[in-house]
């Protein structure tokens, strides 16, 4: 008899479910390819695969007198997965010590804290997932904050099953390019 093999996983949900953190999120975002993911102020975000930090913000510096696009996010973290895809969380309450771009991540690693940082001061924590291609250039927001729909990942991550969006984001990269012109919105 042959010994069955368990391989780690890819891909984790990046709030696990906890005591007190049941997390919650719907198939569409209100403008445009992200899914907000709504759970208790406090609850772990985790990388929802092995990479590398790309980009992060520690302090939030929205402001509602003089809102910008890039801030929007308030505190926020990407990483570039192995996959070659970037996996954005912003609206955090903290990021955790020792953590910088370039820090080296496994599937699973605790990142930050759900919050309502950026322009969700006000509203239910959650955090804003994005799923993107990296981009040559460091605050390219309109890709950053996300350019595919995520609930069909977040839908098999859930119940441990390791989907990912590497095709998508490589079709959908050739089609539009890098750094796509700003949006209207």
């Amino acid at each position: 008899m042959m010994p069955s093999a368990n391989a780690a996983p890819k891909y984790a949900f990046p709030i696990p479910s906890s005591p007190g953190c049941t997390p919650t999120y719907s198939r569409y975002h209100h403008d445009y390819p992200a899914t907000d993911i709504l759970a208790k102020k406090g609850c772990k975000y985790v990388a929802v695969t092995s990479g590398v930090v790309d980009e992060l913000r520690f302090k939030d510096t929205y402001t509602y007198k003089n809102p910008t696009p890039i801030t929007k996010g308030g505190i926020f973290i990407s990483i570039i997965g192995d996959d070659g895809v970037r996996y954005y969380a912003s609206h955090l309450k903290k990021i955790v010590d020792g953590i910088n771009v370039g820090t080296r991540v496994e599937v699973g690693t605790l990142l930050g804290y759900v919050g309502n940082s950026g322009d969700a001061a006000g509203t239910a924590p959650h955090i804003h997932f994005g799923i993107s291609w990296p981009t040559s250039e460091r605050d390219i927001w309109w890709v950053r904050r996300g350019m595919v729909f995520p609930w069909r990942y977040l839908d098999k991550w859930k119940v441990g099953g390791d989907r990912s969006p590497a095709a998508e984001i490589k079709a959908l990269l050739a089609a539009k390019g890098e750094i796509p012109p700003v949006p209207k919105k």
